[in-house]
């Protein structure tokens, strides 16, 4: 087991060089990109449900977010019903960077699985989409403020 999350965890690292060095042309560092594809796929997501949705802490993402509408990717909108919520809304930058971001990601997924056949291809997508939901499951469960199971 500690090898495989020595693979994940340097795998994760090769991924955020390769997307920050394809990425500097859009302005954008390695790890912005996930803000901008989740507000394009759900334009009006309050911050809290984005941090929820990429599990990432919610002052991180109000840290990224900021730094996103100052570069003009993003806005941010106070709810028309509650006014402590922000909605998160993508600009006409995000729209027109988000082709160039979803081909990085794409090229990346090619060059680690180049050689592999379909099969296994497809094979490692759902043993990699189990592994997701356990770990998801488990941050779900830490960060939801009222969770019923006893943390592992």
């Amino acid at each position: 087991m500690d090898s495989f999350m020595r693979c994940i965890s340097r795998t994760a690292r090769c991924a955020q060089l390769y997307r920050s060095e394809r990425f500097e042309e859009l302005g954008l560092n390695g790890g912005q990109y996930i803000y901008i594809t989740c507000a394009c796929r759900s334009p009006g997501i309050s911050q809290e449900q984005m941090a929820r949705q990429i599990l990432v802490n919610k002052s991180n993402v109000c840290r990224q977010l900021a730094q996103l509408e100052q570069n003009g990717f993003i806005r941010r909108e106070p709810d028309t019903k509650d006014r402590r919520v922000l909605r998160v809304y993508p600009t006409e930058k995000a729209e027109k960077a988000l082709p160039l971001i979803q081909r990085v990601l794409a090229d990346w997924r090619d060059y680690l699985t180049d050689g592999f056949t379909e099969q296994e291809r497809e094979t490692l997508d759902a043993l990699l989409e189990r592994v997701l939901e356990r770990a998801a499951a488990y941050a779900e469960n830490r960060l939801a403020p009222d969770r019923k199971e006893e943390k592992p």
